[in-house]
C-alpha cells in the first residue's frame, strides 16, 4: 500500500477485480480494446489504473451504447458497454460496496445477488400462485434509463461513507454515452445496463423504492423481484387493483413509471378456481405461468396453474439454433458438433426443464431437425432424403443416447 495516496485502494484489489472481469469476458468499449488487447500490456495497464484510482484522478471514459434484440424479437434493449479498464475499476468498487448492502436486501429480491437465482424466484412464484388467486405482474418502463441519480446516491450514502466509492459512483453515473455514430450524449439520469456496477446500484434503488415500501405498507402481500421484474400475490382482484394504484403513485414519487400496457392483473385459474377473466397467464423470467394439464401422484389428471418455458424463450432458442448455421459445418463430425453445442444446450435444459419440461420438447425436436438437415448436407446418400436423414439420426441416438445433452430428455420420452 502506498501511504502517499489519498485513497486506500490496494493493488491486490485491482488484481482481483481484473480476474473477475476476465472471467466474464465481454465486448470492447469505446476504445476498441478487448480483454486480449488489454492483456498485451497487462502489468502496466493495471498499474496505471490503480495509480489513478488511488490518487483520485480516475475519470471514466464514455460508455458505448448498443441495442440488442429482446427475447420477443420485436423490441430492443439498450446496453452500455464500458471499456475493459473501466470494468475493472467498477469491479473494485462493487467488491467493496456489495458486502455493505447485501445483508440489508429483501429475501425475495433475487436478481444479481450471490446465492440467489432466477430459477429460485420462479419456484417461489409457483408455490405462491397455488396459495393466492391473483397476481399483479409489474413492468417498470425503461427502468435502467430512468433511475434518479440524487435518490440513488442518497441510498448509497446510507450504507457507506467511503469517499472514493462515493466519488467514483457519481462519476460513473455522469459518464456520457457514445452512440454508434460517435455522438456523445450526456446522462442526467439512469445507469447503463451492461456495466459491472449497474446491477448492484439498480438493486439498491429498488430496495428502497419497492422492497422496503412493500414491507412497510403491504407486509401481507408477498412478492418476487428479479431486478426490475416483479410479481405480487394478492388474495382478491380488489386488493390487486388497490396495490397497482398505490404502486403507481409510489413509483412516480421515485421518478419511475409503471408500463400501462405491460403491467397487468392476472387470475391464477385452476380446477378449484371458478370463473373466467381476461388475463389468466403471465410471463416471468423466461417462464409462462398459466393453467396446465398435470398428473398427480395417483395418476389422475387435473388443471394446475404452473410455469413452463415461454414462447419468447423458445423463439430465442430457435433463433440461436439458426445462427449456428449447421448446414455450413459439414467439415465437422457429429461428435465435434456435440462438443461445441452441448454447453449451450445444457444451459437451456438446466433452466427450462426445471418446471413442466414437456413444454420444451417441441423446441428440442426442432434442434433434431436441424441436425438431420446437417446430415443431408454432409452425406451424399442422404441428400434430398429428409426421412432417410431422420432415420439415420435416430440410429445415432440409439447407439449414443448421451451424445447430445438433450437426447436423454427428449428420446427417453419418445422411447416410452
Amino acid at each position: 500500500m502506498d501511504k502517499a495516496k489519498p485513497f486506500t485502494i490496494s493493488k491486490r484489489q485491482v488484481w482481483e477485480a481484473y480476474k473477475r472481469v476476465k472471467a466474464n469476458q465481454g465486448a470492447a468499449g469505446v476504445d476498441g480494446q478487448s480483454i486480449v488487447g488489454f492483456e498485451e500490456d497487462l502489468e502496466n495497464n493495471l498499474y496505471k489504473l490503480w495509480n489513478r484510482l488511488a490518487s483520485g484522478s480516475y475519470f471514466p471514459p464514455p460508455v458505448r451504447r448498443v441495442e440488442i434484440p429482446k427475447e420477443d424479437g420485436r423490441e430492443t434493449r439498450p446496453l452500455g458497454i464500458p471499456t475493459v479498464s473501466d470494468r475493472v475499476a467498477q469491479a473494485v468498487a462493487k467488491a467493496y460496496l456489495e458486502p455493505e448492502v447485501e445483508t440489508h436486501f429483501h429475501p425475495d429480491s433475487y436478481g444479481y445477488r450471490p446465492g440467489k437465482s432466477a430459477i429460485e424466484a420462479v419456484g417461489m412464484a409457483r408455490q405462491r400462485c397455488w396459495r393466492y388467486d391473483w397476481v399483479l405482474d409489474l413492468d417498470i418502463r425503461r427502468y435502467f434509463d430512468s433511475i434518479d441519480h440524487e435518490l440513488l446516491m442518497r441510498a448509497v450514502r446510507r450504507h457507506t461513507d467511503c469517499n472514493w466509492v462515493l466519488l467514483y459512483i457519481e462519476r460513473w453515473l455522469k459518464a456520457p454515452v457514445q452512440w454508434e455514430d460517435g455522438t456523445l450524449e450526456p446522462r442526467e439520469q439512469g445507469t447503463p445496463q451492461g456495466s459491472v456496477i449497474s446491477p448492484l446500484l439498480a438493486n439498491l434503488f429498488l430496495h428502497y423504492a419497492f422492497d422496503t415500501w412493500m414491507r412497510r405498507n403491504y407486509p401481507h402481500i408477498p412478492f418476487e423481484r428479479f431486478a426490475d421484474d416483479a410479481i405480487c400475490h394478492c388474495e382478491s382482484e380488489v386488493q390487486a387493483k388497490a396495490l397497482r394504484a398505490a404502486l403507481e403513485r409510489r413509483l412516480v414519487d421515485c421518478g419511475l413509471e409503471l408500463h400501462p400496457q405491460k403491467t397487468k392483473i392476472v387470475y391464477c385459474k385452476d380446477d378449484d378456481r371458478r370463473g373466467n377473466y381476461p388475463e389468466e397467464k403471465f410471463d416471468f423470467l423466461g417462464y409462462t405461468f398459466r393453467p396446465r394439464r398435470s398428473k398427480n401422484r395417483w395418476g389422475k389428471y387435473f388443471v394446475n396453474f404452473s410455469p413452463g418455458v415461454s414462447n419468447a424463450a423458445t423463439k430465442a432458442i430457435r433463433r440461436a439454433v439458426r445462427r449456428w448455421r449447421l448446414g455450413c459445418r459439414v467439415d465437422k463430425r457429429i461428435d465435434d458438433l456435440a462438443r461445441m453445442l452441448n454447453p449451450i444446450i445444457r444451459g437451456w435444459l438446466n433452466y427450462y426443464t426445471r418446471y413442466y419440461k414437456s413444454a420444451l420438447y417441441p423446441t428440442l425436436q426442432h434442434l433434431d431437425r436441424h441436425l438431420a438437415r446437417w446430415a443431408m448436407r454432409k452425406y451424399k446418400r442422404l441428400r434430398r432424403h429428409r426421412r432417410r436423414a431422420e432415420q439415420w439420426l435416430r440410429r445415432v441416438v440409439r447407439r449414443q443416447p448421451s451424445l447430445f445433452a438433450h437426447w436423454r430428455v427428449l428420446h427417453a420420452v419418445a422411447g416410452r
